[in-house]
């Protein structure tokens, strides 16, 4: 596949947004392993190859086990995450799918036992992020596997 458009570079003024909301997100309360780990998640769900690979290494460069990666598809199965993980895990994919138009009261009950009020808008947040720069990569075909670790990196001081 090609690439159609190169928005990190034809794109600046729109990515100023886009970068703004990262820079936000990287001073949060959440833990940014765990906002890695969401977004990695989040890029399954939508194929987000590039995203996928940029995630991924920036996950085991921050010494994230594998396992976990290899088994993120199917954490409800694995023992490998903690209840605030389950739960924003959970949170993310009905975010990210919104099935029947809504986000069902179950999971914002599990959210709501692990995250604070705030912590769950800057999870929403993270989510909706991730969904937009997966449509801009998939959209414009942004070529996956050359990502080196911290290439995105957004300054937070």
């Amino acid at each position: 596949m090609k690439q159609r458009i190169n928005f990190f570079a034809k794109g600046q003024n729109a990515m100023k947004a886009m970068f703004g909301l990262g820079a936000y997100l990287g001073k949060c309360a959440i833990e940014q392993e765990l906002l890695h780990l969401i977004y990695f998640r989040v890029s399954q769900i939508n194929g987000c190859a590039y995203c996928l690979d940029m995630h991924s290494k920036d996950l085991l460069a921050t010494g994230e086990n594998p396992q976990r990666l290899f088994l993120l598809d199917a954490w409800r199965e694995a023992p490998l995450y903690s209840a605030r993980e389950r739960a924003a895990l959970e949170w993310a994919e009905a975010v990210t799918k919104i099935t029947n138009g809504d986000v069902p009261d179950e999971v914002y009950a599990i959210a709501n036992q692990e995250f604070s009020e705030e912590e769950l808008i800057d999870l929403t947040l993270a989510v909706t992020t991730i969904n937009a720069y997966n449509r801009f990569n998939i959209s414009f075909r942004t070529e996956a596997g050359g990502y080196k670790v911290g290439q995105h990196k957004v300054q937070t001081a």
